[in-house]
């Protein structure tokens, strides 16, 4: 589990907090709503907490299963973020929700939203340079932020407009391409180091 470190933490939740993008959500949920389909904030926000932390332990051992090892999937994991980043600064779609369930809670809320590919990759790239306990602590508080946000859409959307979210969206969008960056570079490099020492 390692030990607390507050810095660790914070890089985490900054991590997360941009990848999950509750604020960037808020213009979903709002249309969500207006075509009358519920969304329930205690109930997305749990699916969603349960789902990524399943895959933050599960996923470790599933990558064993196909031989693959952390270092590799962190830097298959910062092209995704680098997609997501371009979807945030550009305004464009790469992710597209094609699927066949309805229900607004879970599709598109909690996946692919909240716990979607994006979140699922960071989670385990984050595994490449955080300890455990770190980056569970730096998920619960990001899931306590995406429930306060999901409770008061309304009210959110009144104090900082459609601009604010806007620009709040391009801010942690930068932000995010460089995350991508800097979790590709530290992890080619081991690679690198790994290939090497094979030959």
């Amino acid at each position: 589990m390692g030990t607390f470190d507050f810095q660790e933490t914070l890089s985490a939740f900054i991590v997360l907090f941009a990848v999950i993008d509750i604020f960037g959500a808020i213009p979903i949920v709002l249309d969500l709503k207006q075509k009358g389909r519920s969304v329930s904030p205690v109930k997305a926000t749990l699916i969603a907490f349960v789902l990524l932390l399943g895959f933050f332990f599960a996923g470790d051992m599933i990558l064993r299963l196909f031989q693959v090892d952390i270092a590799s999937f962190a830097v298959a994991g910062s092209f995704v973020l680098f997609m997501m980043a371009f979807e945030m600064i550009l305004d464009i779609e790469i992710f597209k929700n094609l699927g066949p369930i309805k229900e607004a809670t879970l599709v598109p809320l909690v996946f692919p939203l909240l716990a979607g590919a994006g979140s699922f990759t960071t989670l385990l790239s984050l595994r490449a340079e955080y300890s455990t306990l770190n980056i569970i602590i730096a998920l619960t508080l990001n899931m306590i932020w995406v429930w306060v946000v999901l409770k008061m859409t309304d009210r959110i959307e009144r104090l900082l407009g459609k601009g604010g979210i806007y620009i709040i969206r391009k801010f942690f969008g930068i932000i995010l391409l460089a995350i991508a960056v800097r979790l590709f570079t530290a992890n080619i490099t081991t690679l690198i180091e790994q290939f090497h020492v094979v030959q």
